[in-house]
């Protein structure tokens, strides 16, 4: 017969596999709702309704912060798979102590019933006093990313406007609304002035509109934003690093990836490189230790 630590902690393992799963598929499941929601919102700003999609889009703002509290929670999961074997001893290993405290501070406020689980067995093994110390984080051991996600607080009226921007953007919606606005005389060309001089009874008509000068050094940076990497790049050598934009979160609402204050955006060849990746990577696979630290150093880069 296998000795007691031996059989909590292969409880423990299959726990951490159901529970990554189902993490995984209510991400998956959050993602294509919140696709359709986002359509609904750009819908309501092309058709005018500010105001409800004001109110509408904090649906989506939610949906979106506990979509990333399940992606630590299940990084969080992954890191206690693949280091298993620091649990069978008596106390909590130290480079444990923030996941572990993390998940049993947020599985009771979560709808994911296998982390309800997960952190029974973690009681189980550790006792009331440290899942009492986790629950009130009076040794500041819990993520504060998992507390920030985990409050109930309205999202600020900038992170709002933010979302509208980006879903108007992403479909293509013009908010908002920008008016026609007359330039001042000293930006007018003078051959637009004799001209608008000759045809002055045109523009009471609602005739042709004046014509803006552009400021050369925003030309410019637009003419380089413009121009693909490969031209900018001509005689330099080439390497073989490549830079993944990243994607939008409310900690993060306009991504941009930028080459001397240059925005930088991906071209149809690499947005087909990473839909392709994106399919090669098997979703039931658990990462190895190298892939954990570097999605957690990224997680801490985000605070």
């Amino acid at each position: 017969m296998p000795p007691l630590g031996a059989s909590w902690l292969t409880k423990l393992k299959v726990q951490l596999k159901l529970a990554i799963a189902r993490l995984r598929m209510v991400q998956q499941r959050d993602e294509q709702q919140g696709k359709a929601n986002r359509r609904a919102m750009a819908q309501l700003l092309e058709a005018g309704k500010e105001d409800s999609a004001r109110i509408r889009v904090e649906n989506i703002i939610r949906a979106d912060i506990i979509s990333e509290l399940h992606e630590i929670l299940e990084l969080y999961c992954e890191l206690l798979l693949a280091r298993a074997g620091l649990m069978e001893g008596p106390v909590c290993d130290p480079g444990l102590e923030e996941a572990i405290k993390s998940l049993l501070y947020a599985a009771p406020k979560t709808e994911i019933k296998e982390l309800a689980t997960v952190r029974n067995l973690l009681a189980e093994k550790y006792g009331k006093e440290f899942v009492i110390s986790a629950l009130e984080n009076s040794d500041a051991k819990v993520n504060p990313k998992v507390i920030k996600k985990l409050s109930v607080e309205p999202p600020r009226d900038e992170l709002v406007v933010g979302y509208l921007e980006e879903i108007a953007r992403a479909y293509g919606v013009d908010w908002p609304r920008r008016e026609a606005i007359t330039p001042p005389l000293e930006l007018l060309d003078t051959d637009d002035l004799e001209d608008n001089g000759d045809d002055g009874g045109d523009d009471d008509a609602g005739g042709k509109e004046q014509k803006i000068l552009a400021d050369p050094l925003l030309a410019e940076n637009k003419a380089l934003a413009s121009t693909p990497l490969k031209k900018l790049t001509r005689n330099a050598p080439t390497s073989p690093v490549t830079v993944t934009p990243p994607r939008m979160t409310t900690d993060n609402v306009h991504p941009k990836v930028t080459l001397n204050s240059v925005e930088l955006k991906p071209n149809k060849k690499m947005d087909a490189a990473a839909a392709a990746s994106k399919k090669k990577a098997p979703e039931g696979d658990v990462p190895d230790i190298k892939d954990l630290e570097a999605r957690f150093a990224a997680l801490k880069r985000g605070r």
